[in-house]
């Protein structure tokens, strides 16, 4: 039910997340965390003149986020074993922000 709910949700919130974290020299590490994720309302239409189309792309990214730290296993000497990610603590659809978010 949950799965058939969350393809029909459009919007953005805050969702759990595992990614592994992995940086040279270390061993990688499971990490649960807060992300952004949903679905936002866009559109294009043409226009007469340039550019030749309006546009309103919005993209569920960070509005408020934390940086949390862990220490990755297994560094090989010489290799600082800190890594460091963003926490999400609200999310909202807007124009994307390269430095948080892929777009």
């Amino acid at each position: 039910m949950l799965a058939a709910n969350l393809r029909r949700f459009v919007g953005c919130a805050v969702r759990e997340f595992t990614f592994p974290a992995r940086k040279p020299g270390c061993g990688s590490l499971h990490i649960t965390t807060d992300a952004c994720w949903g679905r936002c309302e866009t559109w294009e239409k043409p226009v007469l003149e340039p550019p030749f189309v309006d546009s309103y792309q919005r993209v569920c990214t960070y509005n408020q986020s934390r940086l949390a730290t862990v220490q990755l296993p297994d560094c090989q000497p010489g290799v600082e074993p800190s890594y460091t990610y963003p926490v999400a603590l609200r999310c909202d659809c807007s124009v994307c922000v390269t430095s948080t978010t892929e777009c």
